[in-house]
């Protein structure tokens, strides 16, 4: 049975929303530097912060998920690193960024983005309670599938392709990161 999750579009109304883009931009800026004064880091400024998620925070801006992704809610994120993007052909990250292909690099990063905090004892029990594979709804409406391999999760695309989560259960303000040392790409 999938995890279930909101449609990106919703999920896109409800971050616009709360992010108060109606609001001027001066007091934007000083209701964000004061929760972020108040609170853990939302999963961007985690992902700047980490120092291996260069590539990820470049493709997100050039996607514009940016305010998206830092908007208050909840949302789990399977997060490649630099090394990750790495392994893609080459040309490829340079080809996704650029503005033409905006709408293809939304639909690949949203299929690493799931609605909801989706800890790995979550994930670790939708595995043993679906027969020893998760199936995943992600935002970009494709499903990913869990399994285990020994003591690490892992994810398998719509592509076939297998990534180990790495690192699991960093918590932000706005979800949790999973940090994967592959790429998910739908098929």
């Amino acid at each position: 049975m999938p995890i279930p999750t909101k449609t990106f579009k919703a999920a896109l109304f409800t971050a616009i929303a709360a992010t108060g883009l109606a609001a001027s931009p001066a007091m934007a800026d000083h209701h964000a530097s004061s929760a972020s004064q108040q609170q853990s880091p939302n999963i961007v400024e985690t992902a700047v912060s980490t120092g291996v998620h260069t590539t990820l925070v470049a493709a997100v801006q050039a996607a514009g998920l940016v305010e998206t992704l830092s908007a208050p809610g909840a949302v789990t994120v399977f997060a490649p690193t630099d090394t990750a993007f790495a392994k893609l052909p080459d040309g490829t990250v340079a080809n996704l960024v650029m503005p033409e292909n905006k709408e293809a690099l939304t639909g690949i990063l949203t299929y690493h983005v799931v609605g909801g905090r989706i800890t790995s004892a979550m994930i670790l029990d939708y595995i043993h309670s679906g027969g020893g594979v998760a199936r995943i709804e992600t935002l970009a409406g494709g499903v990913l599938e869990a399994r285990l391999s020994g003591e690490t999760i892992v994810v398998t695309d719509g592509a076939g392709r297998a990534t180990a989560v790495t690192t699991a259960d960093v918590s932000t303000s706005n979800g949790i990161i999973h940090v994967t040392d592959g790429v998910f790409l739908p098929g």
